[in-house]
């Protein structure tokens, strides 16, 4: 795949700010530079507060600003779901689709699996996927997938240094 995944929809997306110092046992590449890649999978009764929760945690798990996050990314049949819609308007971030093919070619590069997503999706984690394919070709995983009841989240940052 090359360049970053399609976008399904655009909001308004925050300034990330300047560079950060990066948290302690957080990769410094990872606390500045290119705005981070949440990648979402989600079950169908599963609302927007609980999504936006799970990001934040991440966030804060991965030890780096909210401001940071750039960009929420979901299997493309997915996206239309309006708890995603709702979660990435409340974040203030563009919402990306993922195409299946791009969400397999990129889940090669995951590094946890879950048999149930495995025989549903073709990939061992729908987050860890989202996030690197929505990433870009050179994208790497800041944090692996982290669920809640409902959801996954997994952290990407892009590999262009920019």
């Amino acid at each position: 795949m090359e360049g970053p995944a399609p976008l399904l929809a655009r909001t308004a997306a925050p300034e990330t700010g300047g560079d950060r110092e990066a948290a302690p046992g957080c990769d410094p590449l990872a606390a500045s530079g290119p705005a981070l890649v949440a990648g979402i999978g989600f079950r169908h009764a599963t609302g927007a507060d609980e999504i936006v929760a799970l990001v934040r945690r991440a966030l804060d798990e991965a030890g780096v600003a909210a401001g940071r996050l750039g960009l929420l990314a979901t299997a493309d049949d997915r996206a239309g779901d309006p708890a995603i819609r709702t979660a990435a308007a409340q974040l203030g971030v563009p919402l990306a689709a993922v195409a299946v093919e791009a969400l397999r070619e990129a889940g090669r590069r995951g590094v946890t699996r879950s048999a149930r997503i495995e025989a549903l999706r073709g990939v061992g984690s729908l987050a860890e996927a989202a996030a690197l394919a929505a990433s870009g070709p050179g994208g790497r995983l800041v944090l692996a997938r982290i669920a809640s009841p409902g959801a996954t989240c997994a952290l990407a940052a892009s590999g262009d240094p920019s």
